[in-house]
């Protein structure tokens, strides 16, 4: 057991330390290259950021452990939009600007609801096609009218500029072979793990392997909130969710189809995060904001979920 325990550990630290460099790199290199600001902010650093839950769901469902795959979507999904949402709004009152974010909202939220559809009773392959032509359509959605937008200026200062192409594309490499070996740990240990210690393999997948490739979320929020960027907190969060929910969720089920008999994944943990995702939505349109004391409420409720999934 102590064994697992430590691949589970090496794996989050890899983890945390190789998407955020990946992250970093991917960001720096589409500034240098002119690419759109707010595709930066919305699909680099948002998606980019969601590089260790797919891998680690795609190497699950390769692996044939179903539970473990969907646990980390919609475990991730369910700590994103409350204890790391809840953590940003803690350390900065999150005041919602950009159009786009606001737009993001109720796309990543149907998101999240169609993937707890589609998931009940698992995923066949044509429900993981249905997930990925259904990102194709959120992103085009998302992406309209993105001139002068808040969350495209915050991205760029974030990934700074006058960066070299070289540095920062080697960055980018090492940060990807780092974050894919960290999710091979991380999935090894907590399978094992789940194992020796007579755990379900879904709880430790929506408990510590979710809330492991949450981590790049949790650092791009931390970054984020001592700049005062929050609508790219908000944005980071949001896109992280849609890209779990529509990508990750997608290649789970074109790769390891099957049947799931896991309710409280299936159930619990999936609704639990399309109604999270829909309080964080009614906050931010009726007040323009998240505030400290609506972020202390949302790391309580992911503290009065999690007990439930187990």
């Amino acid at each position: 057991m102590t064994g697992s325990l430590v691949a589970l550990l090496l794996g989050i630290v890899l983890l945390a330390w190789a998407s955020d460099q990946f992250v970093i790199g991917a960001a720096r290199i589409a500034v240098i290259r002119r690419v759109p600001p707010l595709v930066i902010g919305v699909v680099i650093i948002g998606f980019g950021t969601s590089s260790p839950e797919l891998l680690v769901s795609s190497l699950a469902a390769l692996a044939d452990q179903p539970e473990v795959a969907v646990g980390n979507i919609v475990g991730s999904n369910l700590a994103n939009l409350s204890l790391i949402l809840g953590i940003g709004a803690l350390i900065l009152p999150l005041a919602v600007d950009s159009s786009t974010v606001r737009r993001e909202a109720p796309i990543t939220v149907a998101a999240m609801a169609l993937f707890a559809v589609l998931v009940q009773g698992g995923l066949s392959v044509f429900e993981g096609v249905v997930l990925v032509l259904a990102m194709a359509l959120a992103l085009a959605l998302v992406m309209r009218r993105q001139n002068s937008d808040p969350l495209g200026s915050e991205a760029v200062e974030l990934a700074g500029e006058g960066h070299r192409l070289g540095p920062e594309a080697v960055r980018t490499v090492v940060g990807l072979a780092g974050t894919i070996g960290g999710a091979q740990l991380l999935l090894t240990g907590a399978v094992d793990l789940a194992d020796r210690a007579g755990i379900s393999a879904g709880f430790v997948g929506v408990t510590l392997v979710a809330v492991g490739t949450s981590l790049p979320e949790l650092v791009t929020v931390i970054q984020s909130a001592r700049r005062k960027e929050s609508d790219l907190i908000i944005g980071n969060l949001l896109g992280s969710n849609l890209f779990n929910a529509l990508v990750v969720g997608g290649a789970t089920g074109i790769l390891g189809p099957g049947t799931l008999d896991a309710p409280r994944l299936t159930g619990v943990a999936s609704i639990g995060a399309v109604v999270l995702g829909s309080t964080v939505t009614v906050m931010m349109i009726s007040g323009r904001r998240i505030s400290r004391a609506e972020g202390a409420a949302l790391v309580v409720a992911y503290a009065a979920v999690v007990p439930l999934l187990a």
